[in-house]
């Protein structure tokens, strides 16, 4: 009998999940609410179970397919902010805060494309509505700098705006922003290869 009701419970909340990613970010992906960017046809994954694999990455554990949140950034893996003189590894932090959103939960995303080899995807949880904005809320994640293919959404910008005035999270700290950072980065690594190479 307690099979039966757990059975029960589980298909209602794949259901739900799926129900409320379709609605809420088809929602969220309209003009009217949500800014400039409106996809003409997001294909909806079914409801995963997924494993993290930084602040915007994660894996379908049974397809092995990668997804990443569109829209957003987060602190690469190893990189560090600054709060006074103390660091905090905001890579990591960003990397728990999804691991917590989505451990034991199922996701639902709205693909937009594929690029690289994984799905750019706006991704909801029972927990979360749409978890790039929500990490953008609690100063987790920042939005991507806009391009012609990629438009600002207007709701994640007005998100982004209230955590900084709130000096919320990573906005509390000093920091470099992430695609700096990994520019950066490449650059030390192809340098540090350089000088390991000359005799």
């Amino acid at each position: 009998m307690t099979r039966g009701r757990n059975r029960g419970a589980r298909t209602g909340t794949i259901v739900m999940v799926a129900t409320l990613a379709a609605t809420t970010l088809a929602g969220a992906q309209s003009p009217e609410r949500s800014g400039l960017y409106s996809p003409g046809s997001a294909l909806q994954s079914p409801p995963l179970r997924v494993e993290v694999l930084d602040g915007t990455r994660f894996r379908d554990i049974e397809t092995q397919a990668v997804y990443r949140l569109y829209g957003i950034d987060t602190c690469a893996p190893g990189q560090a902010a600054h709060l006074g003189r103390q660091p905090w590894p905001c890579g990591t932090v960003a990397a728990a805060w999804l691991v917590s959103a989505t451990l034991n939960k199922w996701v639902a995303c709205n693909i937009l494309r594929d690029e690289q080899g994984e799905h750019l995807a706006r991704c909801a949880s029972a927990d979360h509505a749409d978890i790039g904005a929500d990490m953008i809320r609690d100063g987790i994640a920042m939005t991507l700098p806009p391009s012609e293919q990629d438009p600002a959404i207007r709701a994640y910008v007005s998100a982004e705006r209230d955590a900084r005035k709130a000096y919320r999270g990573i906005w509390a700290s000093t920091f470099q922003m992430p695609w700096e950072y990994r520019t950066s980065d490449r650059r030390r690594a192809i340098a540090k290869k350089g000088a390991e190479a000359a005799p």
